[in-house]
C-alpha cells in the first residue's frame, strides 16, 4: 500500500526548501506527497525578497480537502508564519486525529531572511508542540525557544533538558550550525540519544532542515520507530549534501534525487 505524507509549509520559488524540498524528499523515499501551502515566498539562494501569507481560512480549506479524501500517514509542518495560521492548523489536526506529526519550527531561512512573525513563536509552542510527535529545531531556533545561547554540546544538552519540560514531544536538536560539531541530540522518552554525522565541506545547504524533517516524516509514515526514522533521515540528508550540487550565487540547494 502506498504510504502518504502531508507537508504543511511555505513555498520556495527557487525550489531548494519549503514545500518543494518536502515533495522531492517524500518522492525520493517512494511515498506519496501532498501539500498545504501556508505562504508564498519570493526567494533564492541569496535571500528572501518577499513573503505573501495565505489566509488562515484558505489554509484550513486545503487541510480539509486533504483529510476528507486521502488521509495522510504522517504530517510534516514547516513554515507557519503567523498565529492565525498556527491555530487553524492545530485545531484541524486535532479534529482529524492526525498522527505522526513532525514540527520543524522554521523561523529563519538559510540565507538569513525571517520567515516567522515574533508574536507567532509562543503560539507555535502553545498550539503545535503539544500535538507533535517530534520537534526539530536547529541551534538558532532552539536559542529562541529556550532563551539560552548554545555554543557547545553541553549547552545543547542543557537546552534540551529545559525544552523537554515544556512538551511531551521528542526533540531533535540539530547541531550542524555549531562550528566544529556535526552532532544531533534527540531527547526521547527521558533519554538523550546522540547521532554523529560526517561534517561535509559544502556551503550549499539551502533547505537541509526542511529535508530532514520531511525524511523523518517518511520514516514514521512507513511505521519505523522514531530513532530509526531519525537515523535514516540523517543519512539521506548527508547523501544529498555530499552530492555537491552547485546552483545559484548564494547557499545553494542540495540534491534530493542524488540516489536516482
Amino acid at each position: 500500500m502506498m504510504r502518504k505524507v502531508l507537508t504543511i509549509a511555505g513555498s520556495d520559488s527557487c525550489g531548494g526548501a519549503g514545500i518543494q524540498a518536502d515533495i522531492k524528499t517524500i518522492t525520493a523515499h517512494k511515498l506519496y506527497a501532498m501539500s498545504v501551502v501556508t505562504a508564498i515566498t519570493a526567494q533564492n539562494t541569496m535571500g528572501v525578497n518577499a513573503v505573501c501569507e495565505l489566509s488562515p481560512e484558505f489554509v484550513l480549506a486545503q487541510i480539509d480537502a486533504v483529510f476528507e479524501d486521502i488521509y495522510p500517514d504522517s504530517v510534516k509542518i514547516g513554515m507557519v508564519s503567523n498565529a492565525g495560521i498556527i491555530r487553524v492548523i492545530a485545531k484541524a489536526l486535532r479534529k482529524y486525529k492526525a498522527r505522526n506529526i513532525v514540527v520543524d519550527p522554521v523561523m529563519v531561512a538559510t540565507s538569513g531572511g525571517s520567515l516567522m512573525r515574533d508574536d507567532a513563536v509562543q503560539t507555535l509552542v502553545d498550539e503545535l508542540f503539544p500535538i507533535a510527535t517530534i520537534i526539530t529545531p536547529n541551534i538558532s531556533e532552539a536559542e529562541v525557544l529556550s532563551g539560552q545561547e548554545i555554543h557547545n554540546i553541553e549547552d545543547m544538552e542543557s537546552v534540551l533538558h529545559q525544552l523537554s519540560k515544556t512538551t511531551a514531544a521528542s526533540i531533535l536538536l540539530k547541531g550542524g550550525h555549531l562550528t566544529n560539531v556535526s552532532t544531533d541530540l534527540l531527547a526521547m522518552d527521558g533519554k538523550l540519544l546522540r547521532f554523529e554525522g560526517e561534517r561535509i565541506r559544502n556551503t550549499n545547504t539551502h533547505g537541509t532542515g526542511c529535508t530532514l524533517s520531511s525524511a523523518i516524516a517518511c520514516g514514521l509514515a512507513e511505521g519505523l520507530p522514531l530513532e530509526r526514522s531519525v537515523e535514516r533521515a540523517k543519512k539521506y540528508v548527508s547523501g544529498a549534501i555530499g552530492a555537491m550540487l552547485d546552483l545559484g550565487c548564494g547557499s545553494g540547494p542540495i540534491n534530493h534525487m542524488y540516489d536516482f
